[in-house]
């Protein structure tokens, strides 16, 4: 959900959409030589996808990038122009309207290639299709055993005038781990299969296989396009490469709640379901009205940190479906005022990583996971406005 709003609100994503245009500036001068794809997959990791699509293409992305053919049409039918790609398929997926909105679909088998060539001969259109390596991830894509028949089927419908192979691409397996063993291999590999399939008389317009850490830290994998995703949202792919400030990046969502109620208590009381915190001694309890029913992950019960009136707090005992307790200390702020759970850490604020870190995670799953009953609020820092 969307929102413009001046009421109070329970709580609230802002998200900062100066931030996010100053990172895809920041990620393109990564890979100054090649075009950019804006991964909006998931609701924008979300961040909330059609907005965040309009604020990448104002920031110069070229590509926008989803994972579904739902997703992708969404964004279509929101009346985002130019290069639209998609590349997780199931069969009897909507391909002709894949065709008729001028999406770029990915093909890894013959089954794809066969429902996309019926549905160009069906809307009397021509396809736009990229071709998927498995180059060793081992999850979506064609094996190289299997490239030969592909480009082969590929080449023979694009002769039809069925399809044109716009992409030849592939995914890393661990880039986000420096020098892992399988980076220069797939590397490798890709440019074998792409060397097969130009050798054939396939003429891509994009080779790419870079993804956040490949475009941060491998320039030798930017090709024609890059592919960031979460650092895109100002979160590095991974701690072992660095900082989000490391890369010039910043985060792009800060979560908040107000207070629902703030109490005295005395020592000895168990708090919320199983008593696994009894408190110390006489304290305050703070109850922040968000729970695993809105994406606060219950593997940080007991360990996941929030900033209350400037202060580092943890959560105190389980996290419910909808609400969890802090244990203020004796600090008395009052109901209504403000909890912090992550964002930028400006101001001593934890971030989505030191959320990861207290529920034995990463990044990409906190900020992905926020639900629907938390309103998205866009600001853009830069121009001071809200919208």
């Amino acid at each position: 959900m969307n929102e413009n709003v001046t009421a109070p609100l329970r709580a609230r994503a802002e998200i900062d959409l100066g931030a996010l245009k100053a990172n895809v500036r920041s990620l393109r001068a990564h890979a100054p030589g090649a075009a950019f794809m804006a991964v909006v997959k998931a609701d924008a990791y979300g961040h909330g996808m059609i907005p965040v699509a309009r604020a990448a293409k104002e920031a110069g992305a070229e590509w926008i990038g989803a994972a579904t053919a739902e997703e992708a049409l969404e964004l279509r039918a929101a009346g985002l122009p130019g290069r639209i790609m998609c590349w997780l398929w199931v069969p009897g997926g909507p391909w002709r309207e894949g065709v008729e909105a001028d999406l770029d679909m990915s093909v890894s088998g013959l089954w794809a290639l066969r429902e996309v060539t019926e549905a160009a001969r069906e809307s009397g259109r021509t396809a736009r299709i990229q071709l998927k390596a498995d180059t060793g991830l081992g999850r979506n894509g064609c094996l190289p055993a299997d490239w030969p028949e592909l480009v082969r089927e590929a080449l023979r419908a694009q002769a039809a005038g069925l399809v044109t192979v716009t992409g030849l691409w592939s995914h890393f397996a661990c880039a986000d781990e420096p020098g892992h063993p399988s980076i220069a291999p797939q590397l490798e590999c890709f440019r074998e299969m792409v060397a097969y399939a130009e050798g054939e008389g396939v003429t891509p317009e994009v080779r790419h296989i870079a993804n956040s850490p490949g475009t941060l830290t491998l320039p030798e994998t930017h090709f024609d396009l890059v592919r960031p995703g979460i650092a895109m949202y100002g979160i590095s792919p991974s701690p072992a490469l660095g900082t989000p400030a490391d890369f010039g990046l910043r985060p792009v969502m800060t979560l908040k709640a107000r207070l629902a109620l703030v109490k005295h208590a005395p020592g000895g009381l168990g708090v919320s379901y199983g008593h696994h915190y009894v408190t110390p001694g006489e304290t305050t309890l703070g109850l922040v009205p968000l729970g695993y029913g809105d994406g606060i992950p219950r593997h940080a019960s007991g360990t996941g940190p929030l900033l209350i009136g400037g202060k580092r707090r943890t959560v105190a005992g389980r996290i419910a479906m909808d609400q969890f307790v802090v244990d203020l200390g004796g600090d008395e702020p009052a109901a209504g005022d403000e909890a912090v759970l992550f964002g930028p850490g400006d101001a001593g604020e934890p971030t989505a990583e030191d959320w990861a870190a207290a529920s034995g995670t990463i990044a990409y799953e906190i900020v992905t996971r926020i639900g629907s009953r938390v309103p998205r609020v866009y600001v853009d820092a830069g121009q001071n406005r809200t919208f």
